[in-house]
């Protein structure tokens, strides 16, 4: 017991709860667990990005790292089966005089295996071409059963404009078609356990929120993004939306990466009830913090107010409203003309600092 990479980790009654523990000698951490009567000792720090194994739980015989649910085995190291080669170190244990030691010298190496990088990863780069406007509808209803939507009535009639009077190509996304998981808070874990893409996305390949990233990040030029007033706020759809895109916004204050540049937002906003300017502000605030830049008079929207709860007559009111109709038109008008002025500037090109919030770095 003289060799000095042994480490003397306690009396071994005291490390048998709780089951799976983190312990850090020197700059070394490891996840020590107990199970079945015997201990077992890796690496405490995940092959995928570097999530504290110590802090995870047992399934079995494999630790599961908290952040992303990778699992190695708690005694060899080996990744769960048909990822065996996919290994973190382990380490030797030793009981002596019911004290276990550890070998701070791994019995074997590291072997992260090589992952394709998902297609969200690729390089940002603008394709040649006309600008491209989305327009993302958050309203919430019976699919089997639709019904009409105020918002997605001005929505509609914003992007057939930008189609066919002013030359974009268009897109329009229903959110309510979508079947996407609610943000699981990997934040919370860590701001270097939120990634990008979202971790949900990479591992799970029937989340439809991939559609969302590809038309924000990638394609689109201009956003349109069009909600009903619930109870004084965006819908919940916007909000399940818009919770998911916290990958986005992490990546500008754990990496400095940028993913939103010279690309223009503007919002369409009605309801029963009023809080328009409340509802428009959250949306800026968000939008904004996302890296996109709004044209003048960035929202339309319309509210017959709090006590008129008579809702035929607001669909009536907004399916006949030339004024409403115009401004849809108008809005997509000056929306896309801010992101020809920001292309033909190249604005944003270079490397953007946001100070004042940043994360810690992450050590490997």
């Amino acid at each position: 017991m003289s060799e000095k990479n042994w480490h003397d980790v306690g009396h071994v009654d005291s490390l048998k709860e709780p089951s799976i523990r983190e312990i850090k000698i020197g700059n070394t951490v490891i996840a020590i667990s107990y199970s079945n009567g015997e201990f077992g000792a890796i690496s405490g720090i995940c092959n995928h990005v570097g999530g504290p194994l110590g802090q995870g739980h047992l399934d079995g015989e494999f630790v599961v790292c908290p952040w992303h649910h990778y699992k190695f085995n708690r005694k060899n190291g080996e990744g769960e089966p048909g990822f065996e080669e996919d290994r973190v170190p382990q380490y030797e244990l030793l009981i002596d005089n019911n004290h276990l030691f550890i070998n701070l010298k791994p019995k074997t190496g590291r072997n992260k295996l090589p992952h394709q990088p998902h297609p969200l990863e690729r390089p940002l780069e603008r394709k040649e071409g006309p600008i491209r406007v989305v327009g993302i509808s958050t309203t919430i209803m019976d699919a089997k059963n639709p019904r009409y939507s105020t918002s997605d009535k001005l929505l509609e009639i914003a992007i057939n404009h930008a189609k066919t009077s002013l030359g974009a190509e268009t897109m329009l996304i229903k959110l309510n078609e979508l079947k996407f998981r609610n943000c699981e808070g990997y934040y919370s874990k860590s701001a270097h356990a939120c990634t990008w893409p979202c971790s949900i996305t990479q591992m799970d390949s029937t989340d439809q929120m991939d559609k969302i990233y590809e038309s924000l990040v990638h394609w689109a030029d201009v956003i349109l993004v069009a909600t009903p007033i619930r109870w004084g706020a965006a819908s919940s759809l916007y909000y399940k939306m818009i919770e998911r895109m916290n990958c986005i916004q992490n990546q500008i204050t754990i990496a400095n990466k940028v993913l939103i540049q010279n690309k223009v937002a503007a919002f369409i906003i009605t309801g029963g009830q009023d809080n328009v300017q409340a509802v428009a502000g959250q949306m800026f605030s968000f939008f904004s913090e996302l890296g996109f830049i709004f044209p003048p008079f960035p929202f339309i929207a319309h509210s017959r107010g709090w006590t008129a709860e008579d809702m035929e007559n607001n669909i009536k009111y907004v399916a006949n409203s030339k004024d409403l109709q115009d401004g849809a038109k108008e809005l997509a008008g000056r929306a896309v003309e801010m992101a020809e002025t920001l292309l033909v500037r190249h604005l944003s090109k270079e490397k953007i600092e946001r100070g004042g919030r940043k994360a810690h770095p992450l050590h490997l």
